[in-house]
């Protein structure tokens, strides 16, 4: 009977071990995968910048940027330039606008190559030295270096230009074991405080700070969505002559954000803060990117930003990322030990 039992008891483990080893596979899978796209902040910001660099790719095979659509759309950013720059953008646009069908294509695989090259770690810094070289050449030809030069460029639709900010978080999250990347951290915190200062005084440019400005440029955020259009509606008609308030109110808050971050003073609070800005710009100056309506290239700067203050918890000290608020933990992970 004991040896029955035995065999039994045999063949029943035999039989349930699949079993065990099934309910036991999807989490270790799970945490497999989280391992090693996301084993600290630093490499879940590469891992989601490696996402934005594929999604960008597979945007520029849209019908729409192997048409004169998308030349135009270039050749429009030549207008109010300085010479040499509107007559950069004119050569380039031309150049590629000869045979478009290859270059467009071409573009598209860089940024496919580059998104693929961050989410793997041995390619990790061979894709983010592609990216610096690859965001020079589309902040020059294909952002006109987000505008600035024409005196127009604005927070709340994009400025200073989306490009830019990948090279940035590229810089910040460089896999070198130290914080704040090839930056360093006083690096980083004074980029940040650069590039906030720099929106706030955005805001104050008369193309942005006119009584309608700002109802302006949500009236011709684009969509592509119908909701989208009552949202941008509903907000247009609440900032109608009140551009002047609204443009001090964010300038203010913009240079707060950059120096409070860069001085470490209650530099979690403000980092948050940057994020809500950013959704909110995103939404309601950036229309989503415009990624509904056939015709983006990228997925405009409110994304990046976000990634680029989720990039800045990692130069915090430790202690202050462990002070962060609970939601953190989901947006950034910590680090290490």
């Amino acid at each position: 009977m004991n040896a029955f039992a035995h065999r039994a008891g045999f063949r029943f483990a035999v039989h349930a071990e699949p079993a065990t080893l099934d309910a036991h596979a999807h989490p270790q899978s799970t945490s497999g995968v989280r391992a090693y796209f996301a084993s600290d902040a630093r490499r879940a910001v590469l891992s989601v910048l490696g996402l934005i660099w594929l999604l960008d790719g597979a945007l520029q095979f849209q019908s729409f940027m192997y048409s004169q659509g998308f030349v135009q759309m270039l050749q429009g950013m030549e207008s109010g330039q300085p010479h040499w720059l509107s007559s950069s953008i004119g050569w380039g646009t031309g150049f590629a606008s000869h045979n478009l069908g290859f270059w467009d294509t071409l573009f598209a695989l860089t940024q496919i190559a580059i998104g693929i090259g961050l989410l793997f770690r041995p390619t990790v810094k061979l894709a983010l030295a592609g990216s610096f070289a690859w965001v020079l050449v589309v902040w020059w030809f294909g952002e006109a270096f987000g505008m600035l030069f024409e005196n127009a460029a604005s927070p709340l639709t994009g400025a200073p230009g989306a490009v830019l900010l990948y090279g940035l978080i590229g810089l910040i999250v460089w896999p070198k074991g130290k914080p704040g990347g090839l930056l360093g951290a006083r690096g980083a915190r004074l980029v940040w405080a650069v590039l906030w200062v720099l929106m706030g005084w955005l805001w104050l440019i008369g193309p942005n700070s006119s009584a309608n400005a700002i109802h302006d440029q949500i009236s011709a955020a684009p969509s592509g969505m119908s909701w989208l259009n009552s949202v941008l509606a509903h907000a247009a008609s609440w900032t109608a002559d009140n551009g002047f308030v609204i443009a001090l109110v964010l300038a203010a808050t913009s240079i707060a954000v950059g120096i409070a971050v860069a001085a470490d003073w209650h530099a979690t609070t403000f980092l948050w803060l940057a994020i809500y800005l950013n959704i909110i710009y995103w939404i309601v100056g950036q229309g989503f990117g415009g990624l509904a309506t056939g015709s983006a290239t990228d997925v405009n700067s409110g994304p990046l930003f976000v990634l680029l203050a989720a990039a800045m918890f990692t130069v915090l000290p430790r202690t202050d990322r462990r002070t962060a608020p609970a939601a953190a933990g989901a947006l950034v992970p910590r680090e290490a030990a």
